[in-house]
């Protein structure tokens, strides 16, 4: 999951930032609304967290702005205040959820993830192709009924790939989405990643999930 949190509250972004990331979550932080909008526009994000009291633009604009502009990634709106008006007004913006400071991480990612499922067509809770299977609720794996330990950039990588299965994804998507925004290793990171997956998931079980096409990317094929 690549994530936008545009919140100017420095301790609860750095708070969350080390939770996301700890959980496999690529973060870019906008401290403002005018640079939370130009991130927005400019990149390519799954999901966006957006506190509504922001320096020279409250979330309500950026909302607003990102709608009018057909920027219709999920928005998660946060706020410190309270009452049904706030809300409203969130909703009528273009957000698409709402969460109460002080709130509940778990809460939060629980949120993130039912953003995460919606699409033109709903998303299902759990992640399944052929016989394997990925929660990312309890952050669980599987294939035949056996139970597959993944690191957090491993289970990050995988859920992109069955997130967009049948679909050739170049390096630079993967790393765009499952690597931080600080990453300045090299870009064959992402083979030696693939590798981990290969030897978790498809070779104890002879099949071939995960196929390299040649000067393209990757593909995750369901029926291998």
């Amino acid at each position: 999951m690549r994530l936008l949190l545009v919140e100017d509250e420095a301790r609860l972004a750095a708070s969350l930032v080390r939770g996301l990331r700890a959980d496999g979550v690529v973060v870019e932080v906008a401290e403002d609304g005018p640079t939370g909008l130009r991130l927005a526009r400019e990149l390519d994000f799954d999901v966006i967290v957006l506190d509504l009291m922001l320096p020279h633009m409250s979330g309500f604009r950026v909302c607003q702005e990102l709608r009018r502009a057909n920027v219709w990634t999920p928005i998660l709106v946060l706020t410190a205040k309270t009452g049904e008006f706030d809300e409203i007004e969130s909703l009528d913006s273009g957000a698409d959820d709402f969460l109460t400071k002080p709130f509940s991480y778990s809460v939060l990612l629980a949120r993130l993830r039912v953003l995460l499922r919606r699409d033109v067509n709903e998303r299902p809770v759990v992640l399944e192709a052929d016989d394997l299977r990925l929660d990312p609720a309890t952050k669980s794996c599987a294939r035949a009924g056996v139970d597959i330990a993944l690191s957090a950039r491993e289970f990050s990588l995988l859920e992109y790939f069955l997130r967009n299965a049948n679909r050739v994804l170049s390096k630079d998507e993967i790393l765009d989405h499952v690597w931080d925004p600080d990453f300045d290793g090299s870009p064959n990171i992402v083979e030696v990643y693939v590798g981990y997956l290969r030897r978790k998931i498809d070779r104890p079980f002879s099949t071939n999930s995960i196929v390299t096409v040649p000067r393209s990317g990757y593909l995750f094929q369901c029926g291998a």
